[in-house]
């Protein structure tokens, strides 16, 4: 995957239609990826391709390789005889080939450089390259996650809410008694991360007792929870929508019950939302 192409994938998200908002988890018995949901996850998606290319080709050339190998070098009296290596072009000596060996050294060297340039874009434009609008902690417990909001949020030039405060608020899995309909069996939570859409955000990772992992498939975000040290990640989400995803992260006997739940919304409706949270809190 070249540069130009993550670009191009990027612009293509942000032009894209932002009045509907999309549910993206998984399927049962998916073995592909979700839908990409950012420009993170489509240029993951497109460099997955792209080396999967890559790996088929070689996967062909060393079957093929060694099926001739097996033929042709099976110590048969036939195929020893000087007539037949002549007929097929085999070498009387394979003890030494300076060709061979510079060819098996250049080409792999070669293979590696051509994988390892667009991963290295994709890299640097995960990292955070811009400075972001706003900043959420995430915290990883057993088993439930918190999320730690500041208030310090400028909408044309004055402050949203007075002071410089945060608030924080836990995020539990749903029991099945009180799913609703529409909700989803073991992804559903009581409290949304609301994120705006089309803003550069910064996420940062923590835990409070055990290794966790924040884990969101269609935004491309998995960032290990570690007590007492700070990961961050950041974030773009150029449409509405409500991204699942789970810890990644073995973690204890419900580990599978902590899901991950961002809603993603217009500017407007993340301004309203954080007021009502702050001022119920």
């Amino acid at each position: 995957m070249s540069l130009f192409s993550l670009l191009n994938t990027s612009a293509w998200f942000v032009l894209a239609d932002t009045t509907d908002a999309v549910i993206h988890s998984s399927n049962p018995w998916q073995l592909t990826f979700q839908d990409p949901a950012s420009p993170t996850m489509a240029g993951i998606i497109n460099l997955h391709h792209d080396i999967m290319f890559i790996v088929v080709l070689l996967s062909i050339f060393t079957c093929w390789l060694l099926i001739r190998v097996i033929y042709f070098f099976d110590m048969e009296e036939s195929h020893s005889t000087p007539a037949f290596r002549q007929i097929y072009n085999l070498p009387d000596k394979t003890v030494h080939g300076t060709a061979l060996e510079l060819g098996w050294t250049i080409v792999p060297t070669l293979i590696l450089l051509l994988i390892a340039l667009p991963s290295m874009a994709l890299l640097y434009s995960i990292d955070e390259i811009v400075e972001p609008s706003l900043t959420v902690k995430c915290i990883g417990h057993q088993w439930y996650w918190s999320y730690e909001y500041s208030t310090d949020l400028t909408v044309d030039g004055e402050q949203l809410i007075e002071g410089d405060d945060t608030f924080v608020f836990d995020s539990y899995l749903v029991d099945e008694s009180d799913l609703e309909t529409g909700d989803l069996r073991l992804l559903e939570v009581d409290n949304r991360l609301v994120l705006p859409i089309q803003k550069h955000i910064r996420v940062i990772v923590t835990a409070a007792d055990v290794l966790h992992c924040w884990a969101v498939p269609s935004l491309g975000v998995k960032m290990d929870a570690c007590p007492g040290r700070l990961n961050q990640v950041a974030l773009f989400i150029p449409r509405p929508g409500i991204y699942y995803g789970n810890c990644s992260e073995i973690c204890g006997s419900r580990h599978g019950y902590m899901p991950i739940c961002v809603e993603a919304v217009s500017f407007e409706d993340y301004c309203t939302w954080l007021c009502n949270k702050y001022f119920d809190a």
